[in-house]
């Protein structure tokens, strides 16, 4: 049921009812051309067709809204290029303000059979208001949307509710991911999802696009004969016979968390609230590495943190071409159906998601410039859930295994990069998901856990949580409002004036740039991190002959794949290895390594390529011929095109790229494109490998990459490559 508009008088009153103080506008969104700060938002309903043939999404959009203002004299919107309108209209707030308009949506384009129309909804009891057509336009904002202007008439009183109808339809959206069946695993079925993270779904829907603005949203879904569509919220009805789907969320919720998908996938119940969605050929490995596992977690978590309030945890599997790990909509977990052969990925992604319940969907960041009030409250909530469920070491080993990623990512920006802060400033036209990094999630972290150890106790820490969540559930905060809580509940921290510490100041905290200003005690964890770290030390001693002995007696099959990754990560960032060391930790290792998980496979690979070890370059290719991900592919692309074997990615690229997405197509085609001005030589004595995909490296380089898809369209993939 949508929200009652602050003015709404109870039913037999007489007098005119006191309305309360106007609520604070949303902090200002340099990303969101938007005049959110004018308006409350009350619910948003969605009609929506489906058409994969013609790669495009028809919909009716209703915005119930009251003014915060008397006499606006325009509502604006976020929108995008791809996204094309063609009628606004306005209508006062029916009598019975959840009453949703019947849907009707543009016609399909030429050449494409007008599909049956859509039942109507249930009209309200009596005379429904009658809609006027509005006058709009749209401008320029950015190269990630424009702003949709749409005039309201004159007359229009501050908290009157009323509605803006708009129907539109969206084509090459970069929110909305169309896939062949041939991108899919069953190959039987076009798919289709969204990923509105951070500032996509402007082009899914005209919407205030910013984390500050959240309201309700129900949605109603009509799609091709066969096919399942779920969304970031509750099911309540399925017309089959029609292929209509019917969804409300009940809760507030930004605009980025809004999101679809539809496409062959049957489900498996695997906990008393939760069930897996995927393609029918996955469905048992899913159900298998997940069943019952997801209950224990969000039972630690609710012992940690309060209720779960979205009511199912549900999680879909999409296909390789997801442009992130996972995502944590409401109800619903998107997540690659990739990391199902890493047990250990797989559980700490869907931990994360779980926590992102509390952290990030019911208390979220009110500007993209503080992500890590989201994503680093959500990596402390995933290790605390980890610690309840696994013990204190593997949590430590996962940790220790992020930070020296961390550290990686510094070494590569620089200790003086702007985007290390945790306040990061946001200029006018960048892409906020250009923000995200390793600094948003582990920098983020390392805060959470200093103010934990402050208190000096992790379950008081719990149950301040606990009470910030229970305080600001479906709002959104800045830092202040986290750091003024803290001390509240703490008020023997403040009277100690814990947050002027120096050279530890919450200031500092949030607005130095570099490494974390402390980092967490990881000495559980030496269990499993100090094996790590003495075969590391093995392979980098001297002499070799006796450092490879002494390794080879180290069974790293009996290893976790954290350790593994941590181990081969240790290598890589040493790399270039002496070709000895190479040629000795690929007759060790390589054919073991060959049989594990993706996550170690990669890593491996990485180190043949920056070692230019030919020898294991055939299985290079095989990885890449069977990888479609842009998780598995663009790190071993951009490897290959920064050192000798530019020619090799160029050959390999050419076999596989019908199999690819075409934005991750794209994005290998700049990769490549980048390299074409050096030498695509192979070395003097190159394998058959290169020697292969070098014979006409020169003369189909330009051809295969500046065709129709030139690299310079990349940003279409760049634009929603987040990690959630």
């Amino acid at each position: 049921m949508a929200a009652q508009c602050c003015c709404r008088q109870a039913p037999g009153a007489e007098a005119a009812p006191v309305r309360p103080p106007p609520e604070p506008p949303p902090a200002l969104d340099v990303a969101s051309a938007s005049s959110a700060q004018l308006f409350r938002l009350r619910h948003l309903q969605l009609g929506l067709e489906l058409r994969p043939e013609a790669r495009e999404l028809a919909g009716c959009l209703v915005l119930e809204l009251c003014a915060l203002r008397p006499a606006p004299r325009a509502l604006v919107l976020d929108a995008h290029p791809a996204l094309r309108l063609h009628s606004a209209a306005f209508r006062r707030a029916p009598a019975a303000a959840e009453t949703p308009c019947a849907f009707a949506f543009p016609a399909p384009g030429p050449g494409t059979t007008p599909p049956p129309p859509l039942p109507a909804f249930p009209e309200a009891p009596g005379a429904e208001p009658a809609c006027c057509p509005l006058a709009f336009r749209v401008d320029p904002f950015t190269d990630y949307g424009s702003s949709l202007t749409v005039t309201l008439p004159p007359e229009l009183q501050a908290h009157q509710p009323f509605q803006v109808i708009l129907r539109y339809t969206s084509t090459d959206a970069p929110a909305i991911w169309w896939l062949d069946p041939e991108l899919t695993y069953g190959c039987a079925k076009p798919f289709v999802f969204t990923q509105g993270h951070s500032v996509c779904n402007r082009s899914f829907f005209p919407c205030f696009d910013t984390p500050a603005v959240k309201c309700t949203y129900s949605a109603v879904v009509k799609a091709p004969s066969g096919v399942q569509v779920l969304m970031s919220a509750t099911r309540s009805a399925y017309l089959e016979q029609e292929g209509v789907f019917h969804f409300h969320m009940e809760h507030p919720v930004p605009a980025y968390l809004v999101a679809l998908v539809a496409g062959d996938l049957k489900p498996a119940d695997i906990g008393p609230r939760s069930r897996v969605w995927a393609e029918p050929c996955l469905l048992p490995t899913a159900t298998s590495k997940l069943s019952g596992a997801v209950e224990q977690w969000l039972s630690a978590a609710e012992r940690l943190y309060g209720p779960y309030m979205w009511g199912r945890y549900d999680i879909v599997f999409l296909p390789p071409s997801f442009p992130i790990v996972a995502m944590e909509n409401p109800c619903l977990t998107f997540i690659i159906s990739s990391i199902l052969e890493s047990d250990e990925f797989l559980v700490i992604d869907v931990i994360h998601e779980v926590a992102h319940s509390w952290f990030g969907n019911a208390v979220t960041n009110a500007t993209w410039e503080e992500m890590w009030l989201s994503e680093g409250l959500a990596t402390y909530a995933q290790r605390r859930i980890t610690t309840e469920t696994y013990g204190a070491a593997f949590t430590c080993l996962e940790t220790a295994f992020r930070l020296d990623a961390l550290h990686r990512q510094m070494k590569l920006l620089g200790e003086d990069s702007p985007v290390s802060k945790l306040q990061v400033k946001l200029e006018p036209g960048v892409n906020p998901s250009h923000l995200m990094n390793l600094f948003t999630y582990e920098k983020g972290y390392c805060f959470v856990y200093y103010l934990s150890q402050l208190c000096g106790d992790p379950q008081r820490f719990d149950d301040f949580l606990r009470a910030y969540v229970e305080k600001y559930k479906f709002t959104s905060v800045v830092a202040q409002d986290l750091l003024d809580s803290f001390l509240s509940f703490f008020p023997e921290l403040k009277e100690q004036s814990v947050d002027c510490r120096a050279g530890l100041e919450f200031e500092r905290w949030l607005n130095a740039t570099g490494p974390p200003l402390a980092e967490p005690d990881l000495s559980q964890g030496s269990s499993l991190t100090r094996p790590v770290e003495a075969l590391f030390q093995l392979w980098t001693a001297e002499p070799l002959d006796q450092a490879a002995a002494s390794a080879s007696a180290i069974d790293i099959s009996k290893w976790r794949t954290f350790q593994t990754a941590l181990f081969l990560d240790r290598l890589l960032d040493g790399s270039p290895l002496p070709q000895e060391v190479v040629m000795s930790l690929s007759k060790c290792y390589s054919s073991l390594l060959d049989s594990m998980n993706a996550e170690i496979r990669i890593r491996w690979l990485q180190i043949v390529v920056r070692n230019d070890y030919y020898p294991d370059l055939h299985r290079v290719r095989r990885f890449l011929e069977s990888q479609m991900s842009r998780m598995y592919t663009i790190p071993l692309y951009e490897d290959l095109c920064t050192g000798a074997l530019k020619s090799f990615a160029l050959d390999v690229f050419y076999q596989t790229q019908g199999r690819l997405h075409p934005n991750l197509r794209r994005a290998i085609q700049q990769i490549l494109s980048q390299g074409l001005g050096a030498s695509t030589e192979p070395p003097s004595e190159p394998s058959s490998e290169l020697g292969r995909a070098a014979a006409d490296a020169d003369s189909d380089a330009q051809a295969l990459l500046l065709g129709d898809e030139a690299p310079s369209s990349a940003i279409s993939l760049r634009d929603v490559n987040v990690s959630a």
